[in-house]
């Protein structure tokens, strides 16, 4: 009989794409992690791992043995949740993580309504990028994480996570108060093509998204500062530093002298709710997707 526990220690190093990043996960050592993908290997009578350069990679046979452990996993939650579903009311934790402005914008309401709701729902908010809230999904320390669509994502036809559309965020120009294009109804980013910009760090998804934008209208961001956070980003807008491209969802510091001016074009960003597989039949995270989403569709508006 397969051992589950080795066989989660072949699904991390899938993940994590090592042997060590793996065991770091796992809070194994790099040799207990690499003795446990031996034995199971022993134990099927097949290589699991294979060099390439200084690491290893996965042989045909363990890409093969993943679709099953994949299956396996999933079948595993389906069972918690058909255990539960005579529980009636959402009840119990549920942890849900996002990126800043998600936490913001979405998930602090949405935990105060469920609370308000469903009184014997304890739902935990953790703040991070949107990469760790692939891995505490895996790591099964998630059970609902709201995240952007980015390049390097898992894809959507990964069985192991569900990830559903949730709103189309777009981008607004911010410019200074007394800017030649603050009183327009929509702005063409190649007026402020010779502008100096404001900018998220290279690699930010939101960097992308606004290379991509100048780059339909035809030009190359000349970036002059950066900046993590978008109400620095205001305030660098405000004392006349640059122009930005911001997400609609970002609360700004209202007093600033500064005006958000939607963008020819509408360049945006794809934000979705992503849960392990067939996770969205818990109670508990079904009552938070249906918060969601009215708060999606709100907050846009």
């Amino acid at each position: 009989m397969i051992d589950l526990r080795r066989l989660h220690v072949l699904r991390a190093v899938a993940h994590y794409g090592t042997v060590t990043a793996a065991a770091r996960a796992l809070h194994f050592s790099p040799s207990a992690a690499s003795q446990q993908i031996r034995q199971l290997a022993r134990d099927l009578g097949v290589d699991l791992l294979e060099p390439q350069g200084r690491g290893v990679r996965l042989t045909p046979a363990a890409e093969s043995l993943l679709e099953h452990a994949d299956a396996i996993e999933a079948r595993w939650d389906e069972a918690e949740q058909e255990l539960r579903a005579g529980e009636g009311a959402p009840a119990g934790p549920l942890r849900v993580t996002g990126f800043p402005v998600a936490v913001a914008v979405l998930l602090a309401p949405m935990a105060a309504r469920l609370r308000q709701r469903h009184p014997r729902l304890s739902v935990r908010i953790r703040e991070v990028e949107v990469a760790e809230s692939f891995d505490l999904l895996f790591e099964g320390e998630s059970d609902l994480a709201v995240v952007e669509a980015t390049p390097v994502s898992p894809p959507s036809a990964d069985t192991r996570f569900e990830q559903r559309p949730l709103l189309d965020e777009p981008f607004d120009l911010v410019v200074p108060a007394d800017h030649p294009l603050a009183g327009r109804e929509e702005a063409d980013l190649a007026d402020v093509a010779h502008e100096g910009w404001i900018a998220p760090l290279p690699q930010s998804p939101c960097r992308t998204h606004l290379v991509a934008a100048c780059g339909a209208a035809g030009f190359t961001p000349d970036v002059v500062h950066l900046a993590v956070d978008w109400n620095v980003t205001a305030h660098l807008v405000a004392h006349g530093l640059g122009v930005a491209l911001v997400p609609r969802l970002a609360r700004l510091t209202p007093e600033l002298p500064i005006v958000r001016v939607p963008c020819a074009g509408r360049p945006h960003r794809k934000l979705l709710t992503c849960t392990r597989g067939g996770g969205h039949r818990r109670a508990a995270v079904a009552a938070a997707l249906e918060e969601l989403r009215a708060l999606a569709a709100a907050a846009v508006a």
